[in-house]
């Protein structure tokens, strides 16, 4: 069990913590272009984002996805 959160690039990681540093990255704007979802696109919010991902796991999965894909660029250019 320990290995498998080693691997998880997500362990310890919070969904309010991914979408405050996407948000910082790329903006609300450019969120909502990468993730068609309604809440980065109409009156954006950190916390109405959260609300709505929360409830709806396949938008959450999206968010995971693209702040995987964004670490691991951000990582090779490091």
């Amino acid at each position: 069990m320990e290995n498998n959160k080693s691997n998880n690039p997500l362990h310890g990681i919070t969904l309010q913590k991914m979408v405050e540093q996407l948000e910082v990255i790329y903006g609300f704007e450019n969120l909502g272009e990468r993730i068609n979802i309604k809440c980065f696109k109409e009156n954006p919010s950190v916390k109405s984002s959260l609300t709505f991902l929360r409830k709806t796991e396949w938008a959450r999965k999206k968010v995971e996805q693209l702040y995987i894909k964004t670490l691991l660029k951000l990582n090779k250019h490091l």
